[in-house]
């Protein structure tokens, strides 16, 4: 049976209370005070506690409070006089399950408990499942690089990238902001020949031109105003491992030069030094920009980029994949909940349409920031619609990243997830120029299946197949 702790400081009701439980099959610690209360919890994980409220040194409120501090979990029942319902009220906003009002008779007791172990019962169940869950997902996240994701665009990417671990050629990945290309990165570099060698991260947009070269190839004392001594570069450091270039669109030109001669060569020269060295390195670079359109443009070497292009990787926004949202968003809770607020095991239906009612211009991460703050905020065990951000509960007027009204209503899922693939294949239509066979180029799918949802949809009539313009 259960352990309970008893804290009241009358003997002959305490006395009695341990003999009603006892009776009951259950086993009984029983203590006069709230701090010994408190010091007998911490050596025992109780499964029901029963408080008087009214009691000299610390009363049940602060034992409440305590326990809660203790153990968010924990299933604390106080015990109270008629004239003190106000203070049980209050003892119950501050974590206690129930409370009972003296004079009881043994059975309203027995009753009271009963229903309080269940409740116990309940939420060890929900905390094994939710450690299962997170131990899943954390081996989950290891295995995939901590890319979250069961829709189809993210599992060929997943396969993409396993391909490409096993290579050393470079590769690209591309995406906007927000999407998870350094996870891609570190990805490949963990199933790759040299995951036991150094992964070394640059952020190009981050750093000046003159100090980027330094950053990038090292430099000698003396080079530069406040070059004191010498610096080794990240391609140095990165040696028999991986180097990964974040934001390489917004390298500028003359260290582009020198980032294609190291690819050729694999060959480095020091800011401000004459020798040559010999590195050894796997390089894979991100960007949000189009490259070929940078290219076009006279911003971005045509030869470099085909250096850099020969493994492209594409992921797509979260938009683009709505059916990933809600793993996502239980990925995060699991993440985040031990740290922020243990008590969240989950989130309700309402928060997950919500959060599928998002156009999300900043992606994965924006997803984990809202979910993050939510945790804050939120009291129950499941996070809410009104627990989310405020500009995510009100859907009223809000647009995606392209302009297009997003989802309003309350509604079922199949519908929104319907709803969304239309607007998702509008979007692309009218990208394409209405040209059939580059929309299911963009949306990837074959043009058989885009004709049916062209039809589906009313983009054109039933039975139509006009040629391409």
């Amino acid at each position: 049976m259960a352990h309970v702790l008893i804290i009241d400081d009358h003997d002959t009701l305490r006395e009695g209370m341990t003999l009603t439980l006892t009776r009951s099959g259950h086993t009984v610690s029983a203590v006069r005070s709230g701090a010994d209360g408190l010091a007998a919890y911490k050596k025992t994980p109780f499964d029901l506690v029963v408080t008087d409220l009214k009691m000299d040194g610390m009363d049940g409120i602060a034992v409440t409070q305590a326990l809660k501090a203790l153990n968010p979990a924990v299933v604390v029942m106080v015990v109270t006089a008629f004239g003190t319902i106000e203070t049980a009220v209050r003892a119950m906003q501050e974590g206690a399950y129930d409370f009972i009002t003296k004079p009881f008779a043994p059975e309203v007791l027995r009753a009271k408990v009963d229903k309080g172990l269940e409740l116990a019962s309940t939420r060890r169940q929900v905390e094994r499942l939710t450690a299962r869950t997170a131990a899943h997902e954390a081996d989950a996240a290891l295995t995939h690089g901590n890319l979250v994701g069961d829709s189809e665009p993210v599992q060929r990417l997943l396969a993409q990238a396993r391909k490409a671990a096993a290579s050393d050629a470079t590769v690209l990945v591309r995406g906007e902001s927000g999407t998870g290309k350094e996870l891609v990165a570190r990805m490949l570099h963990q199933f790759s020949p040299r995951k036991d060698g150094p992964f070394v991260v640059v952020h190009c947009a981050a750093l000046a031109e003159t100090l980027l070269e330094s950053e990038l190839f090292g430099h000698e004392r003396g080079a530069f105003t406040g070059a004191v001594k010498r610096k080794l570069g990240r391609f140095e450091l990165a040696d028999g491992g991986t180097l990964f270039l974040d934001e390489i669109g917004e390298i500028p030109a003359s260290v582009q030069t020198k980032l294609l001669r190291v690819l050729q060569e694999k060959e480095i020269q020091r800011v401000g030094g004459e020798e040559t060295l010999k590195v050894d390195v796997r390089v894979v670079s991100a960007t949000h920009r189009d490259l070929q359109a940078e290219v076009k443009a006279g911003r971005f070497r045509e030869d470099l980029y085909y250096r850099l292009h020969i493994v492209p990787l594409l992921l797509p926004p979260l938009r683009e994949r709505p059916e990933d949202i809600g793993t996502l968003a239980r990925h995060f809770v699991a993440k985040h909940a031990l740290r922020v607020n243990r008590r969240v095991t989950g989130l309700d239906d309402g928060a997950l349409r919500a959060l599928i009612r998002h156009a999300w211009p900043g992606n994965v991460r924006e997803l984990e920031n809202a979910v993050e703050q939510a945790l804050v905020f939120a009291e129950g065990e499941q996070l809410t619609e009104a627990d989310l951000p405020a500009y995510l509960g009100s859907p009223q007027s809000r647009t995606d990243a392209t302009g297009l009204p997003v989802l309003q209503g309350d509604r079922p899922l199949p519908d929104i997830l319907e709803d969304l693939e239309r607007q998702l294949i509008a979007r692309a239509y009218e990208k394409a120029g209405k040209v059939k066979t580059e929309t299911a180029r963009l949306l990837g799918i074959k043009t058989s299946a885009l004709y049916y949802k062209l039809e589906k949809y009313g983009f054109i009539s039933k039975g139509e197949r006009p040629e391409d313009g």
